[in-house]
């Protein structure tokens, strides 16, 4: 089997997407249209056009104006479900998806508005194709954590559909040593626990959010290899990055795709998956990083399935589920 068709066939995970950053240009669009509410833009061509950043910081800008046309239950249930059916496409068996309530709530969109919406389509794609997801519940670090605090609490009514709590938004200038009380109520409520460390931000970043905030897993990571130490301490415990290629490149972390050090992790025993992070703003959904990898990184057979096992072993589902699927890449490729 071709390397191309491997990447289409072979079952995956997903665990690093922010459901938010999926709004393709065409549904903010028409949003904006069904809600009243003016874009800087005239065209869904010039949406996007505008997909273009320099940084962390002006994606994040574009982000946060585009989430402004998620109003109603049935906008954050088109969201979901245009995810769900391209990892459907993709062959995305599993999805831990990050979601972003601060972005909403700010604008006045409560817990009982986007929550019963993301929860229609995921039941939906469960019953139709049996597909799993988790939801992960990310506070802004551009905020104070008492805002993060105030969520948390504000989320209580929806904890049966929350799996983890994560760290999101600008990196640089706001450490994971910020939200130390956040994350440790939140694992006392049973919440798995990640945080985005080492993307813009240095090493540091992560060590603190291994030691202060007692993360499960390590969301980008990839200036770990800038610290020998903590690179050998990654290896020990096996702790999870959930890299995502494409966003590296257009976030300008790495100049070119060929600069990704993520081939050079797996290689070095480091537990590194694939993922998409804001595939609408970054230009590609799951499979597009791994078709990424190998034109520009010469990824082999070995190390695409290294990366897809990997996957599951990094996601949070029962022991005996990972198994299945691991046994079942195994067969694929006749192992």
């Amino acid at each position: 089997m071709s390397l191309i068709k491997l990447i289409e066939t072979l079952p995956k995970t997903e665990l690093h997407l922010h459901i938010e950053g999926s709004l393709e240009p065409s549904m903010m669009w028409e949003l904006a249209s069904k809600h009243g509410v003016t874009l800087p833009y005239d065209s869904v061509e010039a949406i996007e056009a505008a997909y273009q950043f320099d940084d962390l910081q002006s994606f994040l800008d574009l982000y946060y104006q585009g989430a402004d046309v998620l109003r109603d239950e049935d906008d954050f249930y088109l969201l979901m479900m245009a995810y769900l059916q391209r990892c459907r496409i993709d062959n995305v068996v599993h999805a831990e998806i990050m979601f972003d309530p601060q972005t909403h709530t700010s604008r006045g969109v409560g817990f009982d508005v986007f929550m019963p919406g993301f929860n229609r389509a995921i039941t939906e794609a469960k019953q139709q194709w049996g597909m799993s997801v988790y939801l992960i519940m990310s506070f802004l670090r551009h905020l104070p954590e008492k805002d993060a605090i105030d969520t948390l609490n504000q989320a209580r009514e929806y904890y049966p559909m929350i799996k983890a709590v994560g760290l999101d938004s600008s990196e640089l200038g706001n450490p994971p040593e910020n939200f130390v009380k956040v994350f440790a109520a939140s694992r006392a409520l049973g919440f798995k626990c990640v945080a985005h460390a080492g993307e813009e931000g240095p090493p540091e970043y992560i060590w603190q959010a291994l030691d202060l905030l007692h993360v499960d897993r390590i969301d980008h990571g990839v200036r770990s290899s800038e610290d020998a130490v903590l690179m050998q301490r990654l290896k020990d415990e096996g702790m999870p990055l959930t890299v995502c290629p494409q966003s590296n490149i257009k976030l300008c972390v790495f100049d070119h795709m060929k600069d990704h050090n993520i081939l050079e992790l797996l290689d070095d025993d480091v537990c590194v998956t694939v993922n998409a992070d804001d595939p609408s703003y970054f230009g590609g959904y799951l499979n597009d990083n791994y078709r990424a990898l190998m034109t520009h990184l010469a990824m082999n057979e070995a190390q695409l399935v290294r990366l897809v096992k990997n996957s599951f072993v990094a996601s949070f589902l029962p022991a005996d589920e990972k198994n299945r699927w691991l046994r079942e890449i195994d067969k694929l490729v006749g192992m």
